[in-house]
C-alpha cells in the first residue's frame, strides 16, 4: 500500500501495546514483518526513563513509525497530543482517534473531521480512525486526509468485520483510496476477508499482543495478508444462490430405455 509519499514494504500494520514485555514485543515485530508500527504517546511518555528506552527500542526495530492519538476525546486534546508527538518521533504521520463513545470507544466522528482539517492545514499526513460512513469518509477526504481507516469492528473485540456491506460500499465508493481496516481484526480469517472485500492493509494489535503465543500469532497474520493479497489477485468466483455442478452433464453419456 502507499500511503502518502511512501511505499509501505507489507500491507500489515501492528500496534506496540499490551505486550508482556519490551523482547516479547521485539519479537512478535520482526516474525510480523509489518509495513508500519503505531505508538501511542500518552502511554510511552508516562515515565521519562522508560519512555526513552521504548523509543529506543522502536528506533532499533527498524520500521517505519506511526503515531497515534490514543484516549483523546477532544478536538483540542487530539491536535495537541499529534503536535507533541511529531517532536517526539520526528514523524508528520498521525493516526488520527477521537472517541466519542466510552463503551465501544466508537469514533467522534464530528470531531475527527474538525482535528483532521487542523491537523492537515498544520502539514501533517493524517490516518484517521473512523466508521464506514460514506458522508464521514467524503468530509474527511475533502478535510485533506489521503488515507481512510475505517473499523472492523470495536477496538479489542475480535469481532472481525461487522459490516461487511458497510466496508464492501466504502470500497467501491473510493476506489483509488488507500484504505486499512483498523480495530476488531481477531483472527487471521478475519485479516483474509478484509483483503478479499479489497482493502489495502490492516492494523491490528490486542489479537497479536493477547494471543497464547504472540509471535506465532503475529506470523500467521503475516501469511494472512500474504494470501488475502493472492486471493484477491487471482479473481474469485461470486456467489450464487443456487448450485451449480462442478461436472457438467452435457456431452456425457446417457442410457435410456
Amino acid at each position: 500500500m502507499r500511503a502518502y509519499d511512501t511505499q509501505l514494504a507489507s500491507p500489515l500494520m501492528l500496534g506496540t501495546a499490551l505486550y508482556d514485555s519490551p523482547t516479547l514485543l521485539a519479537e512478535s515485530v520482526r516474525a510480523a514483518n509489518p509495513g508500519a508500527i503505531t505508538v501511542s504517546l500518552r502511554r510511552e511518555a508516562a515515565g521519562l526513563q522508560a519512555g526513552q528506552s521504548f523509543w529506543s527500542l522502536v528506533r532499533g526495530l527498524d520500521v517505519p513509525v506511526l503515531p497515534n492519538t490514543a484516549g483523546c476525546h477532544t478536538v483540542r486534546e487530539a491536535v495537541t497530543t499529534a503536535q507533541m508527538a511529531r517532536e517526539v518521533f520526528e514523524t508528520d504521520w498521525i493516526k488520527l482517534e477521537v472517541i466519542g463513545q466510552g463503551d465501544l470507544l466508537q469514533p467522534d466522528v464530528f470531531a475527527l473531521v474538525e482535528a483532521a482539517r487542523i491537523l492537515t492545514d498544520e502539514g501533517f499526513k493524517v490516518f484517521p480512525y473512523t466508521t464506514e460512513d460514506l458522508v464521514v469518509a467524503e468530509r474527511l477526504l475533502r478535510a485533506g486526509c489521503e488515507v481512510l481507516m475505517p473499523w472492523g469492528a470495536p477496538i479489542g473485540s475480535g469481532r472481525g468485520l461487522n459490516n461487511p456491506f458497510g466496508l464492501r460500499a466504502l470500497r467501491a465508493h473510493f476506489p483509488d483510496i488507500p484504505m486499512v481496516i483498523d480495530a476488531g481484526i481477531g483472527r487471521p480469517s478475519h485479516a483474509v476477508a478484509a483483503f478479499e472485500l479489497g482493502y489495502d492493509a490492516i492494523l491490528i494489535n490486542t489479537a497479536v499482543a493477547k494471543a497464547g503465543n504472540p509471535v506465532s500469532m503475529a506470523r500467521a497474520f503475516r501469511q494472512a495478508c500474504e494470501v488475502g493479497l493472492e486471493a484477491r489477485a487471482a479473481d474469485p468466483m461470486d456467489e450464487r444462490d443456487l448450485a451449480v455442478p462442478s461436472t457438467p452433464t452435457l456431452g456425457k453419456a446417457s442410457f435410456g430405455a
